[in-house]
């Protein structure tokens, strides 16, 4: 299974998110339309994969692509707060848990992104939830 994310890197709160058992760029596209009913992010950040390069994801993005940011090949530096989410969600959940079906997976996650947004404090957020950051940023 494949898992897209849009997170908010600043108080790291996922905006949206979509699983899907194969690699193809519409469940991305899915994600990102998702995500751009909550926000219009500044700068959009991704790695290079297809999913990500290919005019259906550009064409979506406010700016026609001029809001896009990849990162470099061999640079998980720049990627690197998606990727401790995802070190996030494997150790905290999917490896725990051990879903057997994809449906099971879909909604473990659905339960895990809920805790993780709204339950779960963050030592770079001075203990405060994604959630709350997120949210007391937009209001200000």
């Amino acid at each position: 299974m494949y898992l897209v994310a849009f997170l908010d890197w600043s108080s790291r709160y996922v905006v949206s998110w979509e699983l899907s058992d194969t690699l193809e760029d519409g469940v991305v596209i899915s994600a990102l339309n998702s995500a751009l009913k909550t926000a219009v992010p500044d700068i959009a950040n991704s790695d290079q994969g297809s999913q990500f390069t290919g005019n259906g994801y550009i064409g979506v993005l406010p700016g026609n692509g001029e809001n896009i940011s990849m990162d470099g090949r061999g640079r998980c530096m720049d990627y690197i707060f998606t990727e401790r989410l995802w070190r996030t969600v494997k150790y905290e959940d999917i490896y725990i848990k051990e879903y057997a079906t994809p449906r099971e997976l879909r909604s473990g996650l659905g339960a895990y992104s809920s805790k993780y947004n709204s339950g779960r404090g963050h030592q770079s957020l001075e203990y405060k939830t994604p959630e709350d950051v997120y949210f007391g940023q937009s209001k200000a």
